[in-house]
């Protein structure tokens, strides 16, 4: 995805940090000096073999785990590690190197103090992994130069023809876990970690330690498709976190006496949801540039700002002129948010010096256009009626709506981690195949008392159903491939799950969760639903976090340009099939939690140096069935024919930032050729289309971003679904005008919070109004449309 507005936007950012760069001079060592650490550890991690780690389709010799201390890498805090830390890094794809899934790298850091005098260049399809029970300190020294500590995106020159490493809206496949991030003794102007990332990204469990009063600064996001991060805390600096990014989810943050905790630069939408700010002058600085608006919209959810003198400044309204541009710059929506002890203002309009709303306790408040049963717009500034009342299910203890972040099992012996390819003897080659194999292992963990399935990384070919049993715990190795065999998940008319969570007849009382696991095939696979989920758990019991469907686009898919070439046509090609649904909640599931995973179609090839685009047909994204409470955390949703996601009968739904993209092929042809509507799978059949086009000529026949049918409970605190080609060409973008229709509500109760779309006519197309649309036109924001709620009722 790429956006004009984001140059300009970034080379606002890079002055901004770069005008404080430090140079090479001595610091005195803060009084915040940290305690030194034991390296000694039992974590499980650095213990499994990691021998027995191979890369499907790369070198038969590659290294995939580093222990960091093992590669001339000191842990005292003596000497300098910029050097070999970054000579480990330049081994893997680097400089020069646009992407590739066949050199993945985890660098473990146990624990201990590791120096730094340079910027940290961390590789693409990497993972920075601390020992979560001791967590190591990364310690920028007095004399560190560079912009960050840690950085994801390095630039290779600054200014107005700023290049970076990688493409920021391609740069994936990234963690950051278990780190003290210490730059209290480096001068001002250094950040802990420059985060310019896109989707299947992440930082977990990390602290940001700062000078008071200077002008460093935790995160730096100066750009991206992201995202997610969660459990981040933040002290001292000028900001905590500086962010900027097309979309992202963030929960779990904790700020203390930083001068602005967060500085909101620009986005098109962002999730923030259980934040704490204690102390500094503003919590949150959304009021960028009242002139020329650069942040579309945020939501802030389940959160307290102590103590602060500001709570949120904004721009919304613009500059005090009348005139506002762009019109619905700077929506926002706030709920469940207590910002009593703040001592000026909850909401501030920093350029007319306004109070928006006095210190309390915010239940439900909005700036936007709402939309209450209606396609017309209410304009609103101020507290929010009308809502339906969230699902009790949605809610956890405290009152919040539910959230559980990954587990890393930190406490469980190395042990009771059984391995795929030495306990349950996995070729996991990407060749043999390894159904039987992989049944029989799981069935061994679940029979064996407070075991883990561990799958070590490889390319696991499976021919027939893997059926994962109702209690079961399954982490991965740095995404390890569950791969669909072509030839046997082809029968388009009788699908069958590559991986069964839980017994599809008997999964009551279930308790699974899955981590870091990645999901592809090797060959179209039209018959092929890539994760069913039936498990009928308790709350919190289980889940699937930073795991990925990746339907193409890479060495051993052989759906890659060479055979799936992504130029103009209208002539589908059925080696070029993807697969019948990534994602299946099925009726009997409950409790069903998902967390940063990314269901991508791919648009294009991530082991061609040019990374060229393809076109992969692929029917169905995300199918929610489920009659129990589901949670779907910072997930993406892209590029299927038919729908992107659909809510199909659910009853307590909460998404947490849903984006989608429509495939570029769209419309030759159009939805949902090459396939035809299923009705036992409720497909959309198009007929609210009754031509291909509309009578401007814009296509109709495009893939829903979200169809929402015959649910109730349904709470989305934020959408970004977007329209960018038609048939490849982007002349329909500057019109706004890629495709007709976006999200459709078919006799479902709905509430949506700062909903985005890109690029359709119609934002929301909804039965109860008759089919009267929300108009895209009626709610220009930065880059897309963006409206503060809109609110929808059963009418059956």
């Amino acid at each position: 995805m790429f956006s004009t507005r984001s140059i300009t936007l970034l080379t606002t950012a890079l002055s901004a940090i770069l005008t404080s760069a430090p140079g090479a001079q001595a610091v005195p060592a803060s009084s915040l000096s940290l305690k030194s650490r034991q390296t000694s550890s039992g974590y499980w991690l650095p213990l499994m073999q990691h021998d027995r780690d191979t890369v499907w389709m790369g070198e038969s010799n590659a290294t995939v785990f580093y222990d960091v201390t093992k590669h001339g890498v000191d842990n005292s805090g003596a000497s300098d590690i910029s050097g070999p830390l970054n000579d480990i890094l330049n081994t893997g794809c680097n400089w020069g190197c646009n992407s590739s899934t066949v050199q993945p790298m985890i660098l473990y850091f146990p624990a201990g103090t590791y120096l730094v005098s340079k910027q940290i260049n961390m590789s693409y399809y990497s993972q920075f992994i601390g020992d979560p029970t001791n967590r190591p300190v990364i310690k920028a020294s007095a004399d560190f130069t560079g912009m960050a500590v840690l950085d994801a995106d390095p630039y290779w020159q600054v200014g107005p023809n700023a290049v970076s490493s990688w493409i920021n809206q391609n740069n994936f496949f990234r963690q950051v876990r278990n780190f003290v991030m210490d730059f209290t003794a480096s001068a001002d102007g250094v950040a802990g970690i420059h985060w310019q990332v896109a989707q299947a990204t992440s930082i977990q469990n990390v602290d940001f330690k700062m000078k008071p009063d200077s002008k460093q600064q935790g995160i730096f996001m100066d750009n991206g498709s992201g995202g997610f991060f969660s459990d981040l805390t933040f002290e001292g600096g000028l900001v905590g976190a500086f962010l900027g990014s097309q979309q992202f989810t963030s929960r779990n943050l904790k700020f203390t006496n930083c001068k602005t905790a967060i500085f909101m630069n620009w986005n098109w939408g962002w999730t923030l949801s259980n934040v704490s700010i204690t102390g500094g002058d503003v919590g949150i600085d959304m009021s960028n540039s009242p002139s020329n608006m650069t942040v579309g919209s945020m939501i802030l959810a389940d959160s307290t700002i102590d103590g602060s003198t500001y709570g949120i400044k904004t721009a919304f309204g613009g500059n005090g002129t009348g005139s506002a541009v762009p019109a619905q710059g700077g929506t926002l929506y706030i709920n469940n948010v207590d910002m009593s002890t703040v001592t000026t203002a909850a909401v501030f309009q920093n350029a007319t010096q306004e109070v928006l709303l006095k210190p309390g306790k915010i239940t439900s408040w909005a700036q936007g256009n709402g939309y209450d049963k209606s396609a017309t717009a209410i304009k609103a500034d101020g507290v929010v009626t009308g809502a339906p009342v969230k699902a009790s299910s949605l809610l956890g203890p405290d009152g919040k709506i539910f959230g559980r972040s990954k587990p890393q099992y930190e406490d469980v012996p190395a042990s009771n981690f059984l391995s795929a390819k030495v306990k349950g003897g996995c070729a996991g080659d990407g060749q043999t195949d390894d159904t039987k194999c992989i049944n029989d292992f799981l069935a061994l963990v679940a029979n064996t008392l407070n075991a883990i399935a561990y799958f070590d990384h490889g390319a696991y070919l499976v021919k027939d159903t893997i059926k994962v049993p109702n209690k079961i715990k399954i982490v991965g190795c740095i995404w390890p491939l569950i791969v669909a065999d072509s030839a046997c998940f082809s029968d388009i008319n009788n699908p069958r799950a590559v991986f069964q969570v839980g017994d599809p007849t008997s999964a009551s009382g279930g308790a699974v969760e899955i981590s870091d696991m990645l999901f592809t095939t090797n060959g179209p696979a039209p018959g092929a639903i890539m994760v069913e989920w039936n498990v009928d758990s308790e709350q919190g019991d289980s889940g699937m976090w930073d795991t990925h469907m990746r339907i193409g686009g890479a060495k051993g898919t052989n759906l890659q340009e060479h055979q799936c070439p992504g130029w103009p046509t209208s002539q589908p090609s059925k080696k070029c099939e993807g697969v019948f649904l990534m994602f299946h909640a099925t009726k009997s599931a409950s409790n069903v939690y998902l967390e940063n995973d990314w269901f991508w179609v791919a648009d294009h090839d991530l082991d061609t140096q040019n990374q060229t685009q393809v076109s992969i047909y692929s029917a169905r994204g995300v199918l929610m069935n489920n009659k129990g409470a589901a949670w779907l955390w910072g997930t993406a949703s892209e590029h299927s024919a038919m729908y992107n996601y659909q809510l199909d009968g659910v009853e307590a739904f909460f998404g947490g930032f849903m984006q989608s993209e429509t495939p570029y092929y769209q419309p030759s042809p159009e939805a949902p050729q090459p396939f035809t509507p299923n009705p036992k799978w409720d497909d959309p059949e198009f007929t609210i289309c009754q031509n291909a086009t509309s009578s401007s000529g814009v296509p109709c026949k495009d893939a829903w971003g979200l169809r929402i049918v015959n649910s109730k409970g349904v709470l989305i605190y934020a959408t970004g679904m977007y329209s960018f080609f038609q048939n490849y060409a982007q002349t329909c973008v500057p019109n706004e005008s890629c495709q007709e229709n976006m999200i459709r509500i078919q006799n479902s109760e709905v509430a949506m919070f700062t909903v985005t779309t890109k690029a359709s006519i119609n934002m929301i197309v909804d039965d109860a109004l008759d089919n009267a649309p929300v108009l895209a036109q009626d709610n220009r924001d930065v880059y897309g449309d963006t409206l503060a709620y809109y609110f929808s009722q059963q009418h059956s």
